[in-house]
């Protein structure tokens, strides 16, 4: 027997290293184009540092390819050390720190799956992180060198783990100082009851823009007076990449005051209704998918979500696959993941202006992401976890119904027993 057992461990450990060499073997063929390439965005926030170092004008600046500074100016603080060093070094860095947050987000998306497939977790686990990586979002994000994931693996953290060694609410204030975008993290404590975890968001995010004011007050300045307003710094808002509501609008409606006033209206709608059923989720205690809807609020309320901002595709595909017990639920997990493969938006984008495609399916591919993302709160919503799979989440319910139960007495050797 106990032969047997450590054939069985041997066997599962060798099936989790081929698995661990097949991964890497994809994330690097993966990684290999963007480490290659330009890193548009990484090259912003290296700019930005060495703008801060020679004491120039942050918004002002352009890079190489033309690109303005859009970020508050604790991200330019935070990225000197990538100035530091040779771009090559900086991107190598960069694309493999990516893949520390995507791991988060598979861990605890994926968290029943991997429960459920035991001593060879490992191995899931790396096919879950290599085939998440192909994802549009997660591909982005690492073409382009994007912050959006280390945002959402802060986010993550800080709602969803059960005791945290940090003050809860600190990581999303930091994000939120980063981009400002993780601040509907802010509504979500709130309406979830944590208003002391709230409270300590925006003093984070209140802290971490006061240093930046006091070692870059000029730039803190044309920041939250000026380049915090202007949009169009962003790029092209009515493109196919800008899948947010506005972007979606934009691209239906000529600009103007009655296209603003129509997104302002689809946005309110979003945000009762979103606000809503993340926390009905969260009342009924599937916190993940609360936390989840959120993120793809933040996204779709946001005046502009390039197509990276979705990457909390990862973490709701893995809610709605569980333990893969339901053919269904693997159904949809499925239809999403392919969906999120596929460049949907640019392709028709791309057929539209060749004239190749009638405006009305030209427009659904171009909105495809966005709408996806509307389906996705809907769907989770809905979505009615199994009792394992709430404890795979959180296990320390599962710990606080044993401390609860009450502790029956042993009859004592010299009591009779009735």
């Amino acid at each position: 027997m106990a032969t047997a057992g450590r054939r069985r461990a041997d066997a599962s450990r060798l099936v989790c290293a081929a698995c661990w060499l097949a991964a890497l073997a994809g994330i690097a063929f993966l990684s290999s184009d963007g480490v290659r390439g330009i890193m548009v965005d990484l090259n912003v926030y290296r700019s930005g540092a060495l703008t801060v170092l020679h004491g120039h004008d942050l918004y002002a600046m352009r890079t190489t390819t033309r690109l303005s500074f859009t970020y508050p100016p604790v991200s330019a603080l935070l990225a000197v050390p990538l100035a530091l060093v040779p771009l090559g070094a900086a991107k190598l860095a960069w694309v493999a720190m990516i893949y520390l947050p995507l791991a988060v987000a598979v861990w605890f998306g994926f968290r029943p799956l991997l429960v459920r497939a035991g001593r060879y977790a490992p191995a899931m686990a790396a096919a879950l992180v290599c085939g998440c990586a192909f994802l549009f979002p997660i591909r982005q994000e690492i073409d382009l060198g994007q912050i959006d994931v280390f945002l959402l693996g802060l986010c993550l953290l800080d709602c969803v783990v059960p005791r945290p060694r940090w003050p809860r609410g600190a990581l999303i204030g930091l994000a939120t100082a980063i981009k400002l975008v993780p601040g509907v993290f802010v509504v979500y404590l709130l309406i979830t009851g944590r208003r002391k975890a709230a409270a300590v968001a925006a003093m984070c995010f209140a802290a971490w823009t006061a240093v930046a004011f006091a070692l870059e007050p000029r730039d803190s300045t044309a920041y939250w007076t000026s380049a915090i307003f202007h949009t169009r710094r962003l790029g092209g808002n009515g493109a196919a990449g800008n899948q947010s509501l506005r972007g979606m609008v934009l691209r239906a409606l000529a600009p103007g005051p009655g296209a603003t006033a129509v997104w302002l209206t689809l946005a309110a709608v979003a945000a009762v209704l979103g606000f809503a059923a993340a926390r009905a989720c969260w009342r009924r205690g599937n916190d993940m998918a609360g936390v989840v809807i959120t993120g793809l609020l933040a996204a779709l309320l946001s005046p502009v979500a390039w197509i990276h901002h979705f990457c909390w595709v990862v973490v709701a595909v893995g809610l709605i696959a569980g333990e893969c017990r339901s053919w269904r639920r693997i159904a949809l997990a499925a239809a999403f993941f392919c969906l999120f493969l596929t460049m949907l938006p640019a392709w028709g984008q791309t057929l539209l202006n060749l004239g190749r495609l009638p405006v009305v399916p030209g427009r659904l591919l171009e909105d495809s992401f966005g709408a996806a993302a509307l389906i996705l709160i809907a769907v989770l919503y809905r979505l009615r976890p199994t009792d394992q799979e709430l404890l795979a989440w959180r296990p320390e319910l599962g710990q606080e119904s044993e401390a609860a139960r009450p502790v029956v007495a042993q009859p004592s050797a010299e009591q009779p027993q009735t």
